[in-house]
């Protein structure tokens, strides 16, 4: 469940969003500043998606609140999808995909370099990178080419996330099920 707490900070901003886009992005980045230093100083080991998030939140709410502070509702939806699809793509380059962090505290170190293990956190990261192009490409439908509603293009990136966030927690189940008590 670990990873669901790394998505906090996203959840927190899509939240108050409604209420002041300053006030959730300032939010945003407390939660993800919190959140990565309590894994930092339990762990000693820096999340990708905790250090991802409180850059991305923490520059936004200084980009737009000292340099574009009419920066629109759809275009900081955009900004931070994409941000969030840019650090997950990022981790996959880097041959380090973000949920590997979060699973190597579920299992033994023996098991960190199983192809198995390894292949089941790309599938994971893999799933969430659709979501969040989904999320995005509705964000960019709705803010670049007024194809739909902002509201429409948040609400299909909660559903993605929901999917994602879904199947990152029961896809393990299902593998260990799958292969049965001697694996």
């Amino acid at each position: 469940m670990n990873l669901a707490l790394g998505f906090v900070p996203f959840i927190l901003f899509a939240v108050l969003m409604r209420l002041s886009t300053d006030l959730a992005l300032w939010v945003a980045f407390a939660a993800a500043f919190t959140l990565g230093m309590r894994s930092f100083l339990d762990t000693r080991v820096l999340k990708t998606l905790d250090a991802g998030n409180t850059a991305l939140f923490g520059l936004l709410a200084l980009y737009k609140g000292f340099i574009q502070p009419s920066l629109s509702f759809g275009a900081l939806l955009l900004a931070v999808d994409g941000g969030l699809l840019a650090i997950i793509l990022a981790s996959i380059v880097l041959h380090e995909p973000f949920t590997l962090q979060y699973a190597r505290e579920q299992v033994s170190q023996e098991q960190w370099q199983t192809p198995l293990f390894l292949r089941t956190n790309y599938v994971i990261t893999g799933v969430w990178v659709v979501a969040l192009a989904l999320m995005t490409g509705a964000d960019a439908a709705a803010t670049l080419g007024s194809l739909i509603s902002v509201t429409s293009a948040m609400a299909a990136g909660l559903v993605a996330l929901a999917i994602a966030l879904t199947f990152s927690l029961r896809y393990p189940a299902y593998l260990r099920e799958r292969s049965g008590p001697s694996d």
